[in-house]
């Protein structure tokens, strides 16, 4: 009981990070939102536990590498955030927001691995990203257009 409560910590930490960057997102009114990258954090955190016990459960028996279901995440969210991209107008959008759902993927491996301060660190460093680098990506490209005119 006391390794589940561990687990759901765990699963609930991933969730909590990918819902701050989520919550960006969701304000800057992006199709990938707060339950999205809740979820993708979420779930990437979970397959990594689940891997772990696995390969406790059945070690000798057979090998399990938890890093090889890691890899997967990867594979996997890449099709998702894929599924985000589109070109409207001859301007590519969502490219931004995938980029950020594979990173939430890569917050949840690393909670799950319970490598806790790197996934708060990327947490944070993604969100500034998502926010000030905006900010000076915006004006970077206002002054170029100033020097064009």
């Amino acid at each position: 009981m006391e390794q589940n409560l561990g687990i759901f910590l765990q699963i609930s930490i991933a969730a909590f990070l990918g819902s701050l960057v989520g919550i960006e997102r969701a304000v800057a009114g992006k199709t990938a939102g707060l339950r999205t990258f809740a979820l993708v954090s979420m779930g990437s955190a979970l397959f990594i536990i689940v891997s772990k016990l696995a390969n406790e459960s059945y070690l000798g028996i057979t090998t399990f590498d938890p890093s090889r279901v890691a890899s997967q995440i990867i594979v996997g969210i890449g099709f998702l955030g894929a599924g985000l991209i589109i070109l409207k107008e001859s301007k590519i959008m969502g490219l931004t927001t995938a980029a950020g759902l594979w990173v939430s993927a890569g917050i949840g491996i690393a909670v799950g691995f319970n490598l806790y301060a790197i996934a708060v660190f990327v947490t944070f460093l993604t969100l500034f990203i998502f926010t000030i680098l905006w900010v000076v990506e915006i004006k970077l490209k206002k002054g170029i257009k100033d020097l064009e005119d």
